[in-house]
């Protein structure tokens, strides 16, 4: 398995931390654009952490997350990682401004967008390109079947991931793509379906990790009214299983950033693991 690490190697020198950046811009799957609902399982709450919760500069959020990050090592670059929502939902001279703004920190080796595929206009990809530092593009794509996107109201397809997958890669933008295992009504083939789907795509990077239900989402209200959700409840084990699988068939140049994510205890409604994280790594 080649790891995240490996893959910040062959691109930048030195040790290599991301700095989550929240700048505050709503999601078009929240906003009305495209919906009003949001996704079924999402709580921006349960991945943001508090350094990049105020509404501050990107410039400014850069400098209290280095101070959080102060001392783990001797010598230290960052990535500016703009994580919450979606960063791209915004013209074009906007995301250009936060952007740059970040890469005029010395400290800043680079930039990370994570962001949907239906976020991705031509024009952006061309400008983040010209950019003087590099921009790595991470894509929510959580599964390859409509089907399954239409039920947790994604508001996009598998074929505008692969469009702008594709797109990216063209304008020499690395990509990493976003999964979510275990979602309504999917089997574990059609997990391993999507992956070697995603084995097809000029892909980068992979993150992973099972569905988690989480308090003040649509399916954590249908799960506390007692809905059949149609849901695999993973085990520790039985993740740890199709995670084993997963990686047997994932292409090997593809960098696997993550396989697991936890959500804060008080927002989790199931699965209920208490695992650390070295455990479920024990169990792989």
């Amino acid at each position: 398995m080649k790891t995240y690490a490996q893959f910040l190697q062959e691109h930048f020198s030195g040790k290599i931390q991301k700095l989550p950046i929240d700048t505050r811009r709503l999601c078009p799957n929240r906003d009305g654009t495209l919906s009003t609902d949001g996704c079924a399982y999402c709580l921006n709450a349960s991945f943001s952490p508090d350094t990049a919760k105020a509404a501050l500069p990107p410039s400014e959020q850069i400098s209290r997350a280095k101070r959080f990050f102060a001392g783990k090592y001797k010598s230290m670059r960052y990535l500016a990682y703009f994580q919450s929502y979606t960063p791209t939902h915004a013209p074009i001279p906007v995301v250009l401004a936060d952007v740059e703004e970040a890469m005029k920190d010395p400290e800043i080796a680079g930039v990370v967008l994570s962001t949907r595929p239906d976020c991705l206009p031509p024009a952006l990809l061309e400008a983040l390109a010209s950019l003087p530092k590099p921009v790595h593009i991470e894509i929510g794509a959580e599964t390859s079947f409509d089907r399954t996107l239409t039920r947790i109201n994604r508001c996009h397809t598998w074929a505008q991931v692969v469009d702008a997958a594709n797109r990216c890669a063209a304008n020499g933008l690395p990509v990493g793509l976003h999964l979510i295992m275990g979602l309504p009504g999917e089997t574990e083939e059609m997990m391993l379906e999507t992956i070697r789907k995603v084995n097809a795509l000029p892909v980068s990077t992979l993150k992973i990790h099972h569905l988690q239900i989480l308090k003040g989402t649509s399916l954590g209200a249908a799960y506390l009214r007692g809905e059949n959700l149609d849901i695999i409840t993973f085990t520790p084990q039985t993740y740890a299983a199709l995670c084993r699988r997963i990686l047997s068939l994932l292409r090997p140049d593809i960098a696997v950033e993550r396989l697991l994510a936890q959500a804060p205890p008080s927002l989790l409604l199931s699965p209920r693991w208490n695992l650390k994280p070295d455990r479920f790594f024990a169990l792989l």
